[in-house]
């Protein structure tokens, strides 16, 4: 283990054997004897080895580093998989509340020109002689003209801006 991590720390960083060696101060061979498993480096070099490589000790006398950063790929892609899976969950729940609460606000107008509707226009019997009720009476008025007049025309745009919208997010 320790020969083969030895040669892909190497090979990693981008170090012949000569260059290696001229960073920890021994010969050539040496490199090439811990490489092959001929020998292995004392405590202290082994120290400076993983100041070289900015890799632990540990890592370099423990598992084959290639296999480590193998798991460690396929360790993050299955938590990205996951990450990208709970954003869809919750892109489709946003999507559910938003279409729920229009559905609700779709509901609540038709419940109100129903209401109107069944209530009729009182307003041209009211007395308007009254300062205090004319007032009340002339916004009634002024709101259920609206309401009828206008608001079926505003709907309608809003309701087809936001069926455009969610027709191409679906794409």
């Amino acid at each position: 283990m320790l020969k083969d991590n030895l040669k892909t720390l190497r090979k990693n960083k981008g170090l012949s054997q000569e260059e290696l060696s001229v960073k920890l101060n021994v010969v050539r061979q040496t490199i090439s004897k811990w490489e092959q498993g001929l020998s292995v480096p004392d405590a202290e070099m082994l120290i400076t080895i993983s100041e070289i490589f900015d890799t632990p000790v540990s890592e370099i006398l423990g598992e084959s580093i290639d296999e480590k950063e193998k798991n460690d790929l396929k360790v993050i892609s299955e938590k990205l998989e996951v990450i990208n899976e709970q954003l869809s969950m919750k892109q489709k729940q946003k999507r559910k509340r938003i279409i729920n609460f229009l559905i609700i606000i779709d509901v609540c107008i038709i419940l109100l020109f129903i209401l109107l509707a069944v209530l009729g226009s009182p307003y041209q019997s009211w007395d308007y002689s009254d300062p205090e009720w004319s007032v009340i009476r002339t916004l009634w008025h002024s709101f259920e003209w609206v309401f009828f007049k206008v608001a079926p025309v505003i709907i309608t745009l809003i309701t087809l801006i936001l069926g455009i919208l969610f027709v191409k997010r679906n794409k």
